[in-house]
């Protein structure tokens, strides 16, 4: 399989007004990723309001998205869960769905120590033949997953290729490039913040899984590409519209209900609705983030990508 790289987008999950899945309106949001040229779509994520979502629903919302993109997309959901065991049963069943690499967070509720996290992860490698990457993503889970232990899972087994950071710290992103990447070179090290992804390619990494890519999905690939390209004066004008769009979330609500807004503003057959106790944007919250995208011109060029 291919190096997990590039743009993988954390999808948000669309809701009906009675809570319920709206998967018309994923499949949707799949194409239309999709159409834009992102590598992976990532269901069932953060970004996706994974814990909100029973193990029946993330199955049918990744069929979902899974039947509404091409093989050349790849589709690589989460199995975050507190338990071992749940998310071993989630990659089972994403497998069995034809998924070959999944995403898995540190537990979120039981602060563990190194050795249990280890033991966790080690525990899904050794149990269903998919690949995993580790999301260490502290600001949720309380946890810090220690580029020791991402080192040791990377050497001892061969399906743990990867491991998203969303966390503000470029030191540790370092630390981790250092560690694994020099004992095991195919390891890939993902960013999970927006405004964070060029730093990240300029120290070594090898892409990016970005909520605002649900919205703007052609600038965080435009980055990623020009960079790559050698064009470094395009890949900082990039940056620097993703800076300007990033103003976003200075709404005082979880990245979930921000994005979904952002969606709905550029006309996506996608609602405001997130499960609480998460709150959706007020008209007011709403018209702010709309400003903002007609600010960078999202709102105009997302028609490029409509399905």
């Amino acid at each position: 399989m291919a190096r997990v790289s590039g743009v993988i987008v954390p999808m948000v999950t669309p809701f009906r007004k009675d809570y319920s899945l709206d998967l018309e309106a994923a499949s949707w949001l799949a194409r239309y990723l999709s159409n834009a040229g992102v590598d992976a779509i990532f269901p069932n994520s953060t970004t996706g309001e994974f814990p909100h979502l029973t193990m029946d629903e993330a199955t049918e919302l990744v069929k979902a998205v899974i039947d509404a993109v091409p093989s050349s997309v790849a589709v690589t959901p989460g199995i975050s869960a507190n338990t071992t065991l749940h998310s071993i049963e989630l990659a089972k069943r994403f497998r069995d769905l034809g998924v070959e690499t999944v995403i898995s967070t540190t537990p979120y509720y039981f602060k563990l120590g190194p050795r249990a996290l280890y033991n966790h992860f080690a525990e899904i490698a050794s149990s269903v033949d998919v690949n995993i990457v580790l999301y260490c993503i502290p600001s949720t889970t309380g946890v810090v997953i220690p580029p020791s232990v991402v080192r040791e899972l990377a050497i001892e087994f061969s399906n743990v290729v990867g491991i998203k950071i969303t966390y503000d710290s470029m030191s540790y992103i370092k630390k981790v490039l250092d560690e694994v990447k020099g004992a095991r070179r195919d390891f890939s090290v993902l960013l999970g913040i927006d405004t964070m992804l060029l730093h990240g390619l300029i120290e070594g990494c090898d892409g990016g899984v970005v909520g605002l890519a649900n919205v703007a999905p052609w600038i965080h690939i435009d980055l990623v590409r020009k960079w790559r390209s050698g064009d470094i004066g395009s890949a900082l004008e990039a940056h620097r519209k993703l800076c300007r769009l990033y103003r976003v979330y200075e709404i005082d609500k979880p990245a979930p209900s921000v994005v979904k807004a952002a969606l709905e503003s550029i006309g996506a057959p996608i609602s405001r609705v997130v499960r609480p106790p998460l709150e959706p944007l007020t008209d007011a919250e709403k018209n702010f983030v709309r400003r903002v995208l007609a600010e960078v011109g999202v709102d105009r060029d997302a028609q490029k990508f409509v399905p």
